[in-house]
């Protein structure tokens, strides 16, 4: 467990620093900024919310289904695999999500417009750092009479 949790983290860590280069990268090379579309900017909108949708759901399938298991058996090779995957899907979807802005920006939109992405992608990333399985009873508070 320990060894996948090093390891999660170090690919979260790249990752994040991926994105601060996506953003220094979309500013670095300055790509000329022109009218862009509206319905590619709406279609880039509705497919960052899909993903963080999407996102939420692989954390529900496969990593609190995972923690659960490990929680009671964490020797478990199985669950420990599904909660590794699903940490690394996670991981690749906020990365895309960061790279629509870079894809925005090389469109020629302005850093307005695709710092939402490299944000929103930073964000989740970082809010999805990996953890030790703890029990639900051991993380909630219980309510005293």
């Amino acid at each position: 467990m320990v060894k996948a949790l090093k390891s999660l983290r170090a690919i979260q860590w790249s990752l994040l620093a991926s994105i601060v280069l996506y953003a220094g990268l979309g500013e670095l090379v300055k790509p000329f900024e022109r009218a862009f579309d509206a319905g590619v900017a709406h279609l880039f909108t509705t497919f960052g919310v899909a993903i963080v949708g999407v996102i939420f759901v692989v954390r529900r399938t496969m990593v609190f289904r995972a923690e659960e298991t490990l929680v009671n058996k964490p020797d478990d090779q199985i669950s420990l695999n599904h909660w590794k995957t699903g940490f690394i899907v996670t991981y690749a979807l906020c990365e895309a999500l960061a790279l629509f802005g870079l894809i925005e920006r090389f469109l020629g939109c302005i850093p307005q417009q695709s710092f939402p992405y490299y944000i929103g992608g930073f964000v989740l990333l970082l809010f999805f750092r990996p953890r030790q399985p703890v029990g639900r009873a051991a993380s909630q508070p219980t309510a005293s009479i």
